[in-house]
């Protein structure tokens, strides 16, 4: 078990820029993969953005390829999410999410996903 904690969402206009944060307590943080997911009021949480272990393997959902950007630095223990072209759509509670997995494995599903953070609030206007 690892504890997630986000950061870096707010307010900002159709275009523009953000970028969370996860950051995990403990020296296991490189065992596991991580995660984002999304939830906008009243409807199912979402994949975004997954990265391996090591970092060599990423995944996105086809709504945010090419304008955002999974990394990690496991010194750190710390996952970004680097947002950029943001849409209106893309508002939501965002959530970081860890599961141990095999060094290069990513994936999309939130069911595979054993611990979670509290989210972060990103609201994009038009």
């Amino acid at each position: 078990q690892v504890q997630l904690v986000e950061s870096g969402g707010g307010l900002v206009q159709a275009g523009g820029s953000l970028r969370l944060s996860c950051e995990a307590s403990g020296r296991t943080f490189s065992s596991y993969a991580i995660g984002w997911f999304r939830q906008a009021p009243g409807k199912e949480r979402t994949f975004v953005a997954a990265i391996s272990r090591g970092g060599s393997s990423t995944l996105y959902a086809d709504s945010v390829k090419g304008r955002f950007t999974i990394s990690r630095d496991n010194a750190k223990n710390t996952v970004s999410l680097q947002m950029n072209s943001l849409k209106p759509e893309d508002t939501a509670v965002y959530y970081c999410a860890a599961r141990l997995a095999p060094y290069a494995s990513t994936n999309s599903s939130p069911a595979n996903y054993n611990d979670w953070g509290q989210g972060t609030q990103v609201t994009v206007s038009s």
